[in-house]
């Protein structure tokens, strides 16, 4: 009886600590794409370099932070990946000549600046990190 409620407490903490890491990462666009959501399927191929295209058809080109909370919990969250497989997806596809290496960045304000002037950009941020300048994409 006593393993099980901590099976469970176990089960609740992680359910838990998946929903705030979820809460705690948004995903950013350029102000001039017209898409107001992306599915986490097109967010998935999208980062992991499978596909250049937003479900309304609209091209997007990734930006990725280089390390930290935030990029963990996006890769975790959203691509079911860690940091390491992701580098070894798009190397891969680099060496395969299928792709080139998205361009990253060691903090939330660059990707944020880089992601407001430059039209197809999308990335993704810390929800609390200033982000007037671009436009936040819903994850359904």
């Amino acid at each position: 009886m006593k393993y099980r409620s901590r099976i469970l407490i176990l089960v609740a903490a992680l359910l838990l600590f998946g929903s705030v890491a979820r809460a705690q990462v948004i995903v950013i666009v350029n102000p001039g794409v017209s898409a107001d959501s992306v599915s986490k399927a097109a967010l998935e191929k999208i980062f992991t370099g499978t596909s250049t295209r937003l479900g309304s058809g609209e091209r997007v080109v990734p930006v990725l932070l280089k390390e930290g909370p935030v990029h963990s919990a996006f890769l975790s969250t959203y691509l079911g990946k860690s940091p390491i497989a992701l580098i070894i997806n798009w190397r891969s596809l680099v060496l395969s000549g299928q792709g080139s290496m998205p361009k990253s960045f060691d903090s939330e304000a660059e990707m944020v600046s880089y992601v407001a002037r430059t039209p197809t950009a999308i990335g993704y941020i810390g929800e609390k990190t200033a982000h007037d300048s671009v436009k936040v994409l819903e994850v359904k």
